[in-house]
């Protein structure tokens, strides 16, 4: 492969900001430091297309050297070859949460409790899509780590930091610059290795907040398993059950993602039910994780399962049981893999990945543009920033030669706080009580968008 005529120059492609854009000249002629969050600014709303370099070969590397000793065990303090990364920090990977935010706001717009729960449930499911085919590793996020993302045109900003390294745990937290919604959790990700495959379970609870609507909704992940990890080719499976609850209303809905079961018969599928707080069901959910989500009335789909799918049958309860708000899905011409129940809403579908994306490590469009840095925005960034680490940073240009410099710096700055007998202080978050759910939970203590950064750690 060629790589110049693979990989090219990022596009800027839209250039709708351009009359925005002459208020912010306007403004760098008063203020010299405001070409820097022109910069900035630019950079949130034009994104590139591709990564610098294509993806490394893990061809001649042997992963069953390292994990044949590993059976069983829990694999977040075993150190892995960086060839079996992808160029991103977790920090960044748990930020692909964001990538359709646009159904957030779309159930904020809702005015009915079931018609926000529907949606709030395909949110859910959508920010597991991205790990569809993602068979590299993320980077191990140092302590004190952070990574923030500002979407002025999605109109939110996210900031994340390490606050732990073991157990490694990562707090996020995300706000419409509107204040219309508030997401915020942590996560606390368990690996172990089962002789061919890794299990990875997700350890964490994701609250979504609608302030409008002055409801609170909460969710943990199913687990997930990387298959053939030691031959044959990698693929990816979540089972088990996400459990969704409004705190306001009652309202739950419960997913269950099924294993693939034999000949693959139920791979990638969910399938639940969204119930008022008397526990009768109000919707069915049904799908693919990797695909899209419907929705439909728990009677259609009673007669759905009773008679194999009869289509008249279907349509006279279809016309009697009707998606209020919304006309059913007339199928695009995609090529999908789902069933569609006749009197389906569709919820959401999955973005299609760029053509080049299994050069760049399976990744999203979104994911390309999460370590992008221009030169000026060094100087906006909080020093611990993702970007600017230097061994992700190596990676992405295509070089894995000094991988570990990054990390022998951390355990030396350990092990100096274990002699000066140090703790460790978090910046932007701390332990608490989560509100809602009366568990422990780490929150996010605001401030970090006041660029005052004179306090952060040097782990770089």
């Amino acid at each position: 492969m060629n790589n110049e005529e693979e990989f090219y120059d990022a596009e800027t492609g839209d250039t709708s900001w351009q009359g925005s854009h002459l208020l912010t000249d306007t403004l760098s002629e008063v203020l010299p430091d405001f070409r820097v969050f022109k910069s900035y600014w630019v950079q949130m709303c034009i994104t590139r297309k591709v990564l610098p370099a294509a993806m490394i070969s893990r061809s001649s590397f042997s992963i069953w050297s390292i994990l044949k000793k590993c059976i069983g065990m829990e694999l977040s303090k075993i150190v892995m070859p960086v060839v079996f990364n992808e160029p991103l920090s977790l920090l960044q990977r748990i930020s692909e949460y964001m990538e359709c935010t646009h159904l957030i706001y779309k159930a904020c717009g809702l005015s009915d409790s079931v018609d926000r729960m529907q949606v709030v449930a395909a949110f859910a499911v959508s920010t597991v899509a991205s790990q569809w085919e993602r068979t590299g590793k993320p980077f191990n996020p140092l302590l004190g780590e952070t990574y923030e993302l500002i979407r002025e045109e999605e109109g939110y900003r996210w900031i994340t930091e390490q606050v732990s390294h073991h157990p490694p745990v990562s707090a996020f937290h995300a706000e419409s610059l509107k204040q219309e919604f508030e997401l915020h959790g942590s996560m606390c990700p368990k690996l172990k290795f089962w002789g061919k495959s890794v299990e990875v379970q997700p350890r964490g609870t994701m609250t979504l907040e609608l302030l409008k609507h002055k409801e609170v909704y909460t969710w943990t992940y199913p687990k997930s398993c990387v298959h053939n990890v030691i031959l044959g080719k990698l693929w990816i499976e979540q089972y088990g059950t996400m459990e969704i609850v409004n705190h306001s209303t009652g309202h739950k809905c419960i997913l269950n993602f099924k294993p693939c079961g034999m000949f693959g018969k139920e791979l990638h599928n969910v399938e639940g039910h969204i119930q008022d707080k008397s526990k009768k069901n109000q919707q069915v959910i049904y799908g693919k994780w990797t695909e899209c989500m419907y929705s439909v009335d728990p009677k259609v789909y009673e007669v759905y399962k009773k008679t194999g799918g009869d289509s008249e049958k279907l349509r006279q309860v279809s016309d009697e049981h009707s998606y209020e708000g919304q006309e059913a899905d007339d199928m695009p011409e995609v090529k999908e893999s789902v069933t569609v129940i006749p009197g389906s809403a569709l919820l959401w579908r999955i973005t299609p990945r760029p053509a080049h994306s299994a050069q760049m490590y399976n990744f999203t469009s979104f994911a390309i543009t999460l370590n992008e840095l221009e030169p000026d925005m060094e100087r906006i960034l909080a020093p611990t920033d993702c970007r600017l680490r230097p061994d992700i940073r190596a990676m992405e240009n295509g070089d894995i030669g000094n991988s570990t410099v990054v990390e022998e710096k951390q355990r030396a700055a350990r092990r100096q706080r274990s002699q000066n007998q140090e703790e460790w202080s978090t910046r932007w978050f701390q332990l608490g009580i989560n509100p809602h759910t009366g568990a422990e939970d780490w929150l996010y203590t605001g401030g970090y968008f006041d660029r005052n950064y004179t306090d952060c750690p040097d782990i770089y």
